[in-house]
């Protein structure tokens, strides 16, 4: 088992906890990684861009000038792709699909590897127990303080990734209006989230949370 120091709110030293090898002890593949959160964007992305056809903008029923005589070219619709306020050709409609399938194993395998890599660049934190004694962004700054400035020894605050091991509305909300951090729980982590923020503080509870969650996915 894999072995990592536990903080109170305060950024005191606590103990120490064990963590899941199966889950924290994955040697890297950045290949996987990369195509994993590469998919990921993908899937999340949705066309909005959309462009008329010819057979879409309004107008252009009726013949503009007759086929002969003007010594003018011959036109059947304004809304020909060559007139303006026409219709466009080969421009981005809505219906596009950039979707990118997966299969389950290497996502869950690329999230084990990026785990363990914050477990091994020392870029993650636990905490035993959190609360802001209600739903106060004050007192949730001062706790990042904390985890920046006492525990990772930085000058600032730093970019962090909140792991919890269930709904608290008190702890989202709280944060909700600070842009550093995101709320993320530990039974629906995914690689996107985790190589977007820096660090990552986890309670102590979530660690039992994942490993039964992706245990059971491994049956």
């Amino acid at each position: 088992m894999l072995n990592i120091d536990v903080y109170n709110q305060k950024g005191e030293r606590s103990g120490s906890v064990d963590l899941p090898k199966g889950i924290f002890d994955i040697k890297p593949n950045t290949d996987l990684i990369h195509q994993v959160y590469v998919a990921q964007q993908a899937n999340s992305r949705v066309a909005i861009a959309h462009t008329k056809t010819k057979g879409e903008v309004s107008g252009g029923g009726k013949k503009p000038w007759k086929q002969k005589g003007t010594g003018r070219a011959r036109h059947g619709s304004t809304r020909s792709p060559i007139w303006i306020g026409g219709g466009v050709t080969f421009g981005p409609r809505n219906d596009r699909n950039f979707s990118k399938s997966i299969n389950k194993k290497q996502r869950q395998k690329a999230l084990f590897m990026v785990l363990s890599s914050k477990f091994n660049d020392e870029e993650m934190v636990v905490v035993d127990n959190l609360s802001f004694g209600g739903i106060k962004t004050k007192e949730a700054s001062k706790f990042l303080d904390v985890v920046s400035k006492d525990i990772l020894k930085k000058e600032r605050k730093v970019k962090t990734l909140l792991v919890l091991p269930e709904k608290n509305e008190e702890i989202v909300l709280s944060l909700r209006n600070i842009p550093s951090v995101k709320v993320a729980y530990a039974d629906s982590l995914n690689v996107g989230d985790l190589l977007n923020y820096k660090y990552t503080v986890v309670l102590k509870d979530s660690f039992p949370v994942m490993e039964k969650t992706y245990t059971r996915l491994n049956k």
